[in-house]
This record gives C-alpha cells, structure tokens and sequence, in this order.
C-alpha cells in the first residue's frame, strides 16, 4: 500500500526550499536535505489528463507519508496523484552518490540518480534497473486506468 501524500506539509516544504518549476529532482533533493528522517525518492506519478501517461518524478517519504516538494508546481488535486517509488535513497547515501557523481562526471547533472547497469527499457526510453521498468509498469497500468474515455450510456 503507497503512503498517503500530505499535502500540507508537501506545500510547507515547498516554500521553505523555494522549489522551482520543472526542477522535481532538484527539488526532492534539496527537501530531503531540510527535512530531518527523510528519504529521496525517484519514480512515477501519474494523475488524470495529459501527459496521460507516467511522469518521471522525485520526492520524499517520512516514516508515514510522502512529502512532494513539487506539489504547487503540478496544478493537480493531491488526492488524484498516484506515486509509483523506483529507487530509495537515505540521505547519507543519497549525498555520497551526489559528491561521486561530481567528482567522476562533473559536466553532468548528478540527478536523477538510475543505479548501477544493466538498465531496462520501459516506453520508448532506457533508464534504471529492473525496479524502474517494475514502477513504470505499475504506473502505465494506473494511467491507463485513471484515463480511460468516458462512454455516454444514452
């Protein structure tokens, strides 16, 4: 069973770390640092209307709820978001993966963060071991679920 999303605190959070717009791993990052016994999380959300399909996303998760930094960024109604997790970092590791990446890659983003190969396709894109293609296709069921058409029974 997913952890329900608190709203309020996701938008609390949000403003105390000034998130951006179309920044969800930036964002998930920088909460999981301000917000003591968090995790990082990378998945999918999906919710109803386009894309109609899973969003790569990042947030964070406290012992009984996610935290989504990105939530006033996503115009959506928080009980119509489904989360789907992928990966899961502690803070401790989530950092030493940040300053390695920097250190052996430092022209790349270190975010979001795919693991260690072999990477699976899910979609049209390869990305993330097997959990990523396991969350990817739990999302695209939802999404098919939440946006199928709606027939007229006249």
């Amino acid at each position: 069973m997913n952890k329900p999303l608190d709203a309020a605190l996701s938008v609390e959070i949000s403003q105390r770390i000034k998130s951006k717009a179309k920044k969800t791993f930036d964002n998930a990052y920088k909460a999981a640092l301000a917000t003591e016994k968090a995790k990082y999380v990378q998945g999918f959300v999906v919710f109803s209307g386009q894309p109609y399909r899973p969003v790569e996303h990042a947030w964070i998760e406290l012992d009984e709820s996610i935290v989504d930094p990105n939530l006033p960024h996503l115009q959506k109604k928080p009980e119509n978001l489904y989360y789907f997790p992928a990966e899961s970092f502690s803070i401790k590791k989530l950092k030493a993966i940040i300053e390695e990446s920097e250190e052996d890659y430092p022209e790349d983003d270190p975010l979001p963060i795919y693991g260690d190969p072999p990477y699976e396709y899910y979609g049209d894109v390869m990305l993330g071991g097997k959990n990523y293609l396991d969350a990817y296709q739990a999302a695209e069921a939802k999404s098919k679920e939440i946006n199928q058409p709606k027939l007229d029974s006249n």
